[in-house]
């Protein structure tokens, strides 16, 4: 059985409204811990998802932003040395973000706080998973 397209206009606008919430009150969760570190919101983005070393695209990628946007963020963090450029290991034209034992220390400490009072802390780890397999479907689909 199909939805009417009314009904179905009314459904998304109102899934819409709610995945918007979510991802503000992440960036405003985001944006409050980053300023008692020190930090803007897109510098403890790019520090909460340099988990290992990666390229600037790869970084772009996880950031959900442009490169150009994420040069800037991380000269940002090298100037503050919790960030360093290491050559690639196979491509002479790439650089590996790699953070600094300051870096590592700050991101470790920075997810301390983003754990506490998340916006998802409310869902258990099974809803979490649940809710992160049907936006990826949703994300993912045709």
């Amino acid at each position: 059985m199909t939805t009417p397209p009314e009904q179905q206009a009314i459904a998304e606008r109102q899934l819409c409204g709610l995945v918007n919430g979510l991802a503000q009150r992440i960036a405003e969760h985001v944006r409050e811990r980053a300023a008692t570190l020190g930090l803007t919101a897109p510098q403890a983005t790019a520090l909460r998802e340099l988990s290992g070393p990666m390229t600037m695209r790869e970084l772009a990628e996880r950031m959900s932003c442009e490169p150009s946007n994420t040069t800037f963020v991380v000269d940002k963090l090298e100037k503050q040395s919790l960030v360093e450029r290491h050559p690639h290991p196979t491509d002479r034209r790439a650089k590996h973000l790699v953070l600094t034992a300051e870096g590592a220390a700050l991101r470790a400490r920075l997810l301390a706080l983003l754990a506490v009072d998340s916006p998802l802390s409310g869902l258990n780890p099974r809803e979490q998973r649940v809710l992160h397999g049907l936006l990826e479907q949703a994300v993912t689909s045709p």
